[in-house]
């Protein structure tokens, strides 16, 4: 994960105040993680997260999906970010194009 928003550009991104934001994390529509910028370790989440001023529509239910299954944020960041020949490409970028059901059925199947 190369490109990485910082929660008040996130707010910025999305047309929404701080506090939005702070309410998106809570309801787990999306996940942030602490990352070093320059010279400030800061919480951000993945601008991959957003697409066309929005999150990405399937992004919540599949955080869900992820978290029943027991994954923590650090690694469902990780799965959602590790190539995947079988796809191809990133679990994200699947979700970029509008695949969630394949990504969703994965997801699940990581439980078992």
């Amino acid at each position: 994960m190369a490109d990485w928003l910082p929660l008040p550009d996130l707010a910025d991104q999305l047309g929404v105040n701080i506090k939005k934001v702070h309410s998106l994390l809570d309801e787990r529509a999306v996940v942030a993680a602490r990352v070093e910028l320059g010279d400030k370790r800061v919480r951000a989440v993945p601008a991959a997260f957003v697409q066309d001023g929005h999150l990405i529509d399937s992004l919540k239910g599949t955080i869900s999906v992820l978290v029943d299954s027991g994954f923590t944020d650090e690694e469902l960041l990780l799965w959602l970010f590790t190539p995947d020949e079988s796809l191809p490409g990133t679990p994200i970028q699947a979700l970029r194009e509008g695949r969630k059901t394949e990504i969703r059925r994965r997801a699940q199947a990581l439980a078992w």
